[in-house]
């Protein structure tokens, strides 16, 4: 009797482990959630554009393989290299995370300059064979995991900083696995309801009376506005969570005057508004934080325009002669 009630207290020890274990992963995980939101929200933004065009039939299919994409990017691709890094290379963490949250800046400040400076867009759809539609289909996908590889790079840098040095490889490992099936699930879960809200509301439209098919009319009249909201939103957080990223590498390579500057500001508001401290410090730290995410973003354009496209042209152009 004596050994079967040490057996189950060595069980219930176990237990309180996996529970703290659990409780570590969960909690580690939220934490780099939210800190990859801008990369997160500016994924949902973007995603619906490529199932745009295609029958209705095909957009849940479209997503669903971008999806599978993104997971395969995370996993198989993404999640060892941040685990060889963080073993073997733990220094050059700051610097990619700095040059993700650079990249950040430079997607946002470009939407914005966009915005203010509006040029014509073609519509990529014309000229398009009708059947060519398989064909488009592949090549949308393509597209749109591609652009998920360089989010979802992102977004697990961010993860693998959030968690702990101390923290073991095998946790390390867990944690990532967990915030890149998390995250995938969130945003393509998102993005399958916001390309079909369109179509539940024609057909509450179509087929209800009274509320039901007034509800119809206005979930189809409000998408247009929620995706401009939603494209607002995203481009706010890249900025803000760009900014902050690389402010925070600077001040950990020794270059913090401008990230204590910001905090010492963000305090002084906070103390101003006893009331509600925590929220103004969050806002006044967000908005300069994307402040400078805003004139990093713009000071890149100009560099991005000017020599890094000319450079990576020239490059493959090289390699295409050399093949």
């Amino acid at each position: 009797m004596s050994g079967l009630i040490a057996l189950l207290d060595d069980v219930a020890g176990i237990a309180k482990v996996a529970a703290a274990s659990v409780d570590d992963v969960a909690g580690m995980s939220a934490k780099a959630g939210m800190k990859a939101a801008g990369a997160v929200i500016d994924d949902a933004a973007v995603t619906p554009k490529y199932v745009h065009g295609f029958d209705a039939t095909r957009e849940i299919p479209i997503v669903w393989r971008i999806a599978k994409g993104s997971i395969f990017n995370k996993v198989v691709i993404l999640l060892p290299i941040a685990l060889i890094l963080s073993q073997f290379a733990p220094w050059a963490i700051t610097p990619l995370l700095m040059i993700g949250g650079a990249y950040l800046c430079f997607e946002g400040a470009e939407k914005v300059w966009h915005a203010l400076n509006p040029h014509p867009e073609h519509d990529s759809y014309e000229g398009e064979e009708v059947g060519d539609a398989r064909q488009l289909e592949e090549s949308k996908v393509k597209g749109a995991i591609k652009t998920d590889f360089i989010l979802s790079a992102e977004i697990m840098t961010i993860a693998l900083a959030t968690i702990p040095p101390e923290q073991g490889l095998v946790m390390r490992a867990i944690v990532l696995f967990a915030v890149a099936v998390a995250i995938t699930a969130a945003v393509y879960g998102a993005v399958g309801l916001i390309v079909k809200a369109d179509d539940y509301g024609v057909s509450l439209a179509r087929t209800r009376e009274g509320f039901l098919r007034s509800a119809g009319r206005t979930i189809v009249k409000a998408m247009p506005g929620f995706m401009k909201v939603l494209t607002i939103v995203g481009t706010a957080a890249m900025l803000w969570v760009g900014g902050n990223i690389v402010l925070h590498g600077l001040a950990e390579l020794g270059f913090g005057l401008m990230y204590d500057t910001i905090h010492h500001w963000s305090e002084f508001a906070a103390h101003a508004v006893p009331a509600m401290q925590g929220f103004v410090g969050w806002v006044v730290t967000a908005f300069f934080d994307g402040l400078f995410g805003l004139a990093l973003g713009l000071a890149l354009i100009p560099l991005s325009k000017n020599v890094l496209a000319p450079l990576w042209r020239g490059g493959q152009r090289m390699l295409g002669r050399e093949a």
